[in-house]
């Protein structure tokens, strides 16, 4: 890949999702925040431009090779975030709802910050449970509809939304709404430091919410980066052949 200085963040993940380890690094947002350049991300975050791409260029050189979801079919890619991230997020809430409870009310009277990490931590699984459920129920079976439409297996052409753009704006913006609401934790918790003083849950509240904001950066990245653009070409495409 031919890394320049107004080659957008997104565009490399989306090329290489190894670099999103890179970006994390450096504390550049790769989902919501991906559409800037990576020039104007280091100028933002005071960061060394040829440090960073030095390290970009040279990401392939260690680990084990990862999946190309740019490769991927829109209606396989559409399950594999059901099957892997979705299917995370229930599994966390599970735990995050035990240990956000038993931390705010054990440390909450002289620790106040977990009494807000519980209220962000809420608000964001609230938002994204219905957000889940509109992507599996309505939005993910329309794309894959339009599969089934461009394979020539469903001469049943509706469309919905009038254009699929509409659903997945409310989509990104519910991202971006989460991903708010997890910066807020971040800062509340001190990037995930626990005080030398924490008990056990109050260590595995925060691993877990560090894990879980890791887990959401690659979730969104597929959806806002790889599977909306790709769905709404296909759309297009669909609308102009009838």
């Amino acid at each position: 890949m031919n890394i320049n200085k107004e080659l957008k963040i997104a565009d490399v993940v989306s090329e290489n999702i190894k670099t999103a380890d890179i970006f994390k690094k450096y504390g550049i947002d790769f989902c919501c925040g991906g559409g800037i350049s990576i020039f104007k991300a280091c100028e933002k975050k005071n960061i060394d431009y040829d440090e960073l791409i030095n390290e970009l260029n040279h990401v392939d050189k260690h680990g084990m090779p990862t999946h190309n979801f740019n490769k991927w079919g829109l209606d396989f890619l559409a399950d594999y975030i059901v099957n892997t991230h979705h299917a995370y997020v229930l599994d966390a809430f599970v735990l995050l709802d035990a240990y956000t409870n038993k931390v705010s009310k054990v440390h909450g009277v002289h620790h106040p910050p977990v009494l807000e990490i519980e209220r962000f931590y809420q608000s964001v699984k609230a938002e994204l449970l219905q957000h889940m459920h509109k992507e599996e129920g309505i939005l993910f079976p329309y794309i894959k509809q339009l599969i089934q439409i461009k394979n020539g297996n469903d001469p049943k052409i509706n469309f919905p939304f009038g254009s699929i753009q509409i659903p997945i704006q409310l989509m990104e913006k519910e991202h971006q709404n989460a991903g708010d609401a997890l910066r807020q934790i971040a800062t509340l918790s001190n990037n995930y430091t626990t005080p030398e003083w924490a008990c056990n849950t109050f260590k595995a509240l925060y691993a877990k919410l560090d894990e879980f904001e890791q887990d959401l950066h690659l979730h969104v990245h597929l959806e806002n980066n790889i599977l909306f653009p790709k769905a709404i070409d296909l759309e297009i495409n669909i609308q102009l052949l009838n």
